[in-house]
């Protein structure tokens, strides 16, 4: 049973836990953090941000945590604009927990927080070489639309991206 909460302050040991234990999983198709992050000093200022971000509702942070209370995964509504109706939606797995139904998981998760405030447009953008994220999206009921070229840059590789949108008003 997956369950998805809202980052909290006091997640600080588990959030540093999480991204050092997956550091080069995630690098291998994201850009890296700042160095800052695998601090607990670094993560304790990263949340604040994302809870200040939450606070004044143009971010709405999540973790995925395991029975023991162990974050696996990362879910979050981006760049809300809730004039306009839409959001970004990110997230990222545990490698170990990767093909699990975790992330197609979190995506429905997040389609329900975005349709409780009200909005009616989600967009994401994965990396060409992100096969596996691609995949989430579109059994999510994600539409693939335009490529935006060089949009990431990974390991000094400019890398393409596809954008994905999933409407809400129609359902």
């Amino acid at each position: 049973m997956l369950q998805m909460r809202t980052l909290q302050l006091d997640d600080v040991k588990r959030l540093l836990a999480f991204e050092l234990h997956n550091r080069d999983w995630f690098e291998q198709f994201i850009p890296p953090r700042n160095e800052a992050i695998y601090t607990p000093e670094g993560v304790e200022t990263h949340i604040i941000d994302c809870l200040t971000k939450y606070i004044q509702q143009i971010y709405h942070p999540n973790v995925l945590v395991d029975a023991d209370g162990n974050i696996i995964g990362r879910a979050n509504l981006i760049d809300i604009d809730g004039a306009a109706g839409c959001t970004k939606i990110g997230y990222r797995i545990a490698r170990h927990h990767v093909g699990t139904g975790l992330a197609t998981g979190a995506v429905a998760q997040l389609k329900v927080l975005a349709a409780q405030r009200g909005l009616t447009l989600l967009n994401a953008y994965v990396t060409v070489e992100n096969h596996a994220s691609a995949r989430v999206l579109e059994k999510s009921g994600f539409v693939k639309g335009e490529r935006v070229p060089g949009m990431t840059v990974l390991k000094g590789r400019a890398l393409d991206c596809d954008h994905y949108t999933y409407s809400l008003a129609s359902r």
